[in-house]
């Protein structure tokens, strides 16, 4: 008895079986065009992901930072040399020189979607970005322009040691007050002698152009170099510091960062700085999605999904006016619209290429096989 139930539930399970292998092989054609779907991991085991872009706003600050160093003899500029209000104190100051903005992708995470594929489509050739965003299908991905803005490469300042250019008598001077005097003195022969070559009156000129230009450039250097004792030393460095932002809504004097002439940039809740402020405006170029049918909604077709992006305004202020305004392509602020399956399977060859930035259509070419 036992046995002839076993084997009864077995012709049944076979039975079932054998059933929902010939309904999937009736209604398999349905299927052979692209499928899409919203991505749930484990529920498309096939296919390519991939995520719609949304931008992003790279914030680049540029900063001169400015070193002064006193020099051995500031206290006695204005003896020797006439040269007044010498600062005696070390010192560091930061200015801003500029500010720039550059919109980039970055993978929306909202827009996932899964595409699921075989032989007997066309859409076989999918191009992604290294972070899973849909470039390009059939087709070369899109290439954005570099930007002419070149980083900035600081040179090292070359500042002459102006210990080397003092005589023995310098040296040998008893106290700083004779140095300072003797160095003075130096320093007028100097330029005396750069006065006697530009006239042509020195007891030894150059026998041509190009030795009577290395001869002031070293007397030039001596005269910085040893004037630097009294005036000190000024160095100037150029860095850069970048800042990411990611709009999803309107923003309205948020504080971007801090900036104190003493510190440079520090963060936004360091009150040693003055707050600098972003402005995050949708400019709602793009009427707002129809969402009157959930039911509609909630329905998956098949195709490919691309954004209608819309544009957002960044502006970058002080306390008292706008530095830095620019309008850039955003997804976030636009719609998806979905591109038909139609258009990938063999009946046409479709060339589809995406902008890397906003999503949205670049080119799209559908021909029908000769």
């Amino acid at each position: 008895m036992n046995i002839t139930l076993r084997t009864i539930l077995l012709k049944s399970k076979r039975l079932v079986i054998s059933i929902f292998l010939l309904i999937l092989f009736v209604y398999s054609p349905l299927y052979a065009q692209m499928a899409i779907s919203t991505y749930l991991p484990g529920v498309t085991s096939e296919g390519v992901v991939y995520f719609l872009p949304k931008t992003a706003i790279r914030i680049t600050i540029q900063v001169e930072k400015t070193t002064y160093t006193p020099g051995d003899f500031c206290k006695y500029a204005e003896r020797y040399l006439r040269i007044k209000n010498v600062a005696q104190e070390p010192s560091v100051s930061y200015r801003i020189t500029a500010i720039r903005q550059k919109a980039f992708a970055i993978a929306d995470t909202t827009k996932r979607y899964a595409v699921k594929f075989d032989a007997r489509t066309s859409a076989s050739n999918v191009r992604l970005s290294d972070d899973g965003i849909l470039l390009a299908i059939n087709t070369d991905a899109m290439n954005l322009t570099a930007s002419n803005q070149q980083p900035i490469t600081n040179s090292p300042q070359i500042i002459p040691n102006p210990h080397q250019y003092m005589s023995e008598e310098i040296l040998a001077a008893g106290s700083t007050a004779k140095m300072a005097e003797l160095t003075a003195q130096e320093i007028y022969d100097i330029r005396e002698s750069q006065n006697m070559l530009t006239r042509g009156q020195a007891d030894y000129m150059p026998k041509d152009g190009e030795q009577l230009r290395l001869m002031l450039e070293e007397l030039k250097l001596r005269d910085n170099a040893l004037t630097s004792l009294f005036t000190g030393i000024t160095v100037c460095d150029t860095t850069e510091q970048m800042l990411t932002v990611i709009p999803d809504k309107d923003t309205i004097r948020d504080i971007l960062f801090r900036f104190s002439k003493r510190l440079g940039v520090v963060e936004k809740d360091n009150l040693a700085g003055v707050p600098y402020y972003i402005y995050i405006e949708n400019l709602k170029t793009v009427p707002p999605a129809d969402n009157t049918n959930p039911k509609k909604k909630a329905k998956q077709e098949s195709g490919i999904y691309v954004n209608i992006p819309g544009k957002l305004r960044s502006i970058i202020s002080d306390a008292t006016q706008q530095l830095v305004t620019d309008d850039f392509s955003a997804g976030q602020f636009g719609n998806v619209e979905l591109l038909s399956g139609a258009l990938f399977n063999k009946k046409y060859t479709t060339h589809l290429r995406l902008h890397p930035l906003s999503g949205a259509v670049e080119k799209l070419d559908a021909e029908q096989p000769k």
